[in-house]
């Protein structure tokens, strides 16, 4: 039975180890990305690895998360509750309460932004780590500041993880504007979803970057694994393009889409 998202994520790698789990898509760069659970896995323990070893992130630590919906930033999330830690999602934050964490992971596009509000990357301040998402892998390009480069960082992580001390299911897990959620009610809350959706064992769901933004985190990521099912996520996501994408990715149901033929997750059949 799953109590932390970490156990969510056991449970796709006891399923289906080797088949895909997310895929991702970037309208804008043509972009593809496909992750199977065992390689997503080890993204996921590559990242929390980093931030235990590298920034001493455990239970009681709060990790603050600026950045798009993307499958980079799906390992990081996993990553941070993996470690016990709770998430900050800036995204439905005041800029206030990243006083309140300890690192703060952005996008490069971010950075200087979250530099300029003096609570991030200085000697009183968070930590702060840039993510170039770019689909190599590779590390971020003109940025001269105190960020750390996550793509390079990461590279030398271990590929397994194992916490120095285990996640508790009452421990703080997320805190998404008025939303605060424990580390086991983010397992509660996506169960609940997976219901009131309706997503089944063995969906491939699509969705889009803006409605997963929206969505949050427990809606687009934790959900479908709490169900079984796997994910199809397109960034700047043309409407011309996802009857094609529906089709040849196999999706069985959409998520804040509408695609003819396809089942519209929460909407009466």
């Amino acid at each position: 039975m799953a109590v932390t998202p970490a156990d969510l994520l056991a449970g796709a790698l006891r399923r289906a180890p080797a088949a895909p789990l997310l895929t991702w898509y970037d309208d804008g760069t043509d972009e593809r990305v496909e992750l199977s659970a065992t390689t997503f896995g080890n993204w996921v323990a590559k990242a929390a690895n980093l931030l235990q070893e590298e920034f001493d992130v455990g239970p009681g630590s709060t990790v603050a998360v600026a950045l798009p919906a993307h499958w980079q930033t799906a390992a990081v999330l996993l990553a941070a509750w993996s470690c016990g830690a709770a998430v900050l999602d800036t995204a439905a934050e005041d800029d206030g309460r990243l006083a309140e964490a300890d690192v703060v992971l952005a996008a490069q596009d971010r950075i200087i932004p979250l530099e300029d509000t003096g609570l991030v990357g200085t000697d009183d301040g968070a930590q702060l780590l840039g993510l170039s998402l770019h689909p190599l892998g590779l590390g971020m390009r003109d940025y001269v500041g105190s960020a750390r480069d996550f793509a390079i960082e990461v590279r030398t992580a271990g590929d397994v993880f194992a916490p120095w001390s285990a996640p508790d299911p009452d421990g703080p897990g997320l805190v998404a504007g008025g939303l605060e959620l424990t580390l086991g009610g983010l397992v509660a809350t996506a169960e609940e979803l997976v219901r009131r959706l309706g997503i089944e064992a063995g969906d491939r769901l699509l969705t889009d970057d803006r409605t997963a933004a929206e969505a949050g985190p427990v809606a687009w990521l934790l959900a479908p694994l709490a169900a079984g099912a796997s994910l199809v996520l397109v960034g700047n996501a043309r409407p011309e393009r996802l009857a094609h994408r529906a089709e040849t990715e196999r999706v069985t149901a959409t998520l804040g889409l509408t695609v003819p033929g396809v089942r519209e997750l929460g909407r009466p059949a």
